[in-house]
């Protein structure tokens, strides 16, 4: 399946910004939610200098800040600021950055004693009202927005998805939960003859699609349910007045080949820094 979406779009600073902000206001609510749901956790955030902080547990993937540097000047006390936050949490310090901030932040990193550990490509295209979104008619794959009871069944369905990492199975349970009870997300299911097989969640933040929660349970791959559920959050955010969806990836995996092949566009690539104190 292919989708009609915008053409090619030219990605300047302006463009990662409302790309970067949209993220981390979207992963703030799943913060925020996981604070009402398990307080237990612990977890916080902070908005410095236009980047969000987050804490969500010692291991969880959205410890770390994003947007650092696109929305304002991030110096020595905003550094601070940032690094006791996480201290106090006895947490490491990963900032995830933009290829398109001004090149003196990541000087700034290197000095700090920072050093990249990961990549990852951020994906997006241009939308709108006009948008042409082909789902078969002839597919067993329907898609629909679940329904508030069925919340407990999706975060299921979800960590089904990535059975095959079993030790990590309540972890990922939990994420599945909190994806449906944060605040600006809508969470969609994909079924074949009425069976849950994938889930996906779209993020709607000033304009931008932010998609997530991507899990399809082993026996349904590749039988379409993401290409179905990618095109169904994509037709929401068009229909909800956004201009533009963004999807992150790792460089050459499955999932930007997927993206790639229904519309979407290398936008960058981010790179994670990990403070080591060693090198400060």
């Amino acid at each position: 399946m292919q989708l009609e979406v915008g053409g090619l779009l030219f990605v300047d600073a302006h463009v990662s910004a409302r790309l970067e902000q949209g993220e981390g206001k979207a992963n703030a609510s799943f913060v925020d939610a996981r604070r009402r749901i398990s307080p237990e956790m612990q977890a916080d955030s902070i908005c410095v200098a236009g980047a969000y902080a987050l804490f969500d547990g010692v291991e969880s993937p959205l410890t770390q800040t994003f947007g650092l540097g696109m929305g304002g000047e991030v110096g020595a006390d905003e550094f601070e600021q940032i690094e006791e936050f996480y201290r106090k949490r006895s947490s490491p310090v990963f900032h995830e950055v933009s290829a398109l901030v001004d090149v003196e932040l990541l000087l700034t990193l290197g000095d700090r004693g920072y050093r990249p550990v990961e990549l990852s490509n951020v994906l997006c295209c241009a939308i709108d009202g006009n948008s042409v979104f082909n789902r078969p008619v002839d597919s067993p794959v329907k898609v629909r927005v679940i329904r508030a009871e069925e919340c407990d069944q999706w975060a299921q369905t979800s960590a089904a998805g990535w059975s095959e990492y079993a030790a990590m199975s309540d972890f990922i349970l939990a994420m599945g939960r909190n994806f449906v009870a944060t605040a600006g997300a809508v969470a969609m299911q994909a079924e074949i003859d009425g069976v849950p097989v994938a889930t996906g969640v779209v993020y709607i933040i000033d304009g931008v699609a932010i998609l997530a929660g991507a899990s399809t349970i082993p026996t349904a791959r590749k039988r379409g349910a993401q290409s179905a559920l990618l095109a169904a959050r994509l037709e929401y955010a068009a229909n909800q007045g956004c201009d533009l969806a963004m999807m992150c990836a790792l460089p050459g995996s499955a999932s930007q080949r997927n993206a790639q092949r229904n519309g979407f566009q290398v936008a960058y690539t981010r790179t994670k820094w990990k403070l080591f104190e060693a090198f400060r």
